[in-house]
């Protein structure tokens, strides 16, 4: 079994900085990419930015130069910072593990999301 806890959502006025974490324990041999997705009111999940194990990493266009992804193999854990907060980055925040568990299986697992709102 393997579990993801994220933390670090909130409520912040547009131009303000939250930093989300993902940190995923249990059954693990290896974790190879993780992800953050988002997903607002009425509309569909869509990728915000990952990163592999060596820490290449991708961003969605509109996500890119505010936000950066990193990650802490030691810790098996996934941070998204986020900086100059827009009221359009409001959403359910995800994150996403692929890996290989101690029985030496892939398997991809979800967070239970994260509420980020950007409000004045």
């Amino acid at each position: 079994q393997v579990q993801l806890v994220e933390s670090g959502g909130g409520l912040v006025q547009p131009g303000g900085s939250l930093r989300l974490s993902c940190a995923a324990s249990g059954s693990i041999f290896r974790i190879n990419d993780m992800v953050w997705y988002r997903q607002a009111p009425g509309k569909e999940r869509e990728l915000v930015a990952g990163i592999t194990r060596g820490g290449s990493t991708n961003y969605a266009d509109s996500v890119k130069g505010r936000f950066t992804v990193s990650r802490d193999n030691a810790r098996n854990t996934v941070y998204l910072q986020m900086n100059t907060l827009k009221p359009e980055d409001t959403a359910v925040y995800y994150c996403n593990v692929n890996l290989v568990d101690s029985a030496l299986t892939y398997r991809v697992y979800w967070g239970q999301g994260t509420q980020v709102t950007v409000s004045s």
